[in-house]
């Protein structure tokens, strides 16, 4: 465990980033998983829909460092592509 004050503190700190890290990451998959629902539903309107609520989400967390942009990328190239072969 952490021995001086400086320690302690960064021991905070990193729980307290490592709760909100996990809590916009549940967010990005709940967006990617509304459209996802929807493409299987076979509503093409709400994917759309939802596909442009969910690119922001992506990408925010692509510029904060939570994902890597590579995989922001991935993702929204496949959720677009499953769209357009509705």
């Amino acid at each position: 465990m952490a021995n001086s004050a400086q320690a302690r503190k960064r021991a905070r700190q990193a729980e307290k980033h490592r709760r909100h890290n996990a809590s916009m990451r549940s967010m990005m998959r709940t967006y990617i998983k509304k459209v996802v629902n929807a493409v299987e539903a076979g509503n093409k309107a709400d994917a759309e829909t939802a596909y442009r609520a969910a690119v922001p989400v992506i990408d925010r967390m692509a510029c904060k460092g939570l994902i890597h942009r590579n995989k922001a990328a991935r993702h929204k190239s496949r959720l677009n592509t499953r769209i357009r072969a509705m």
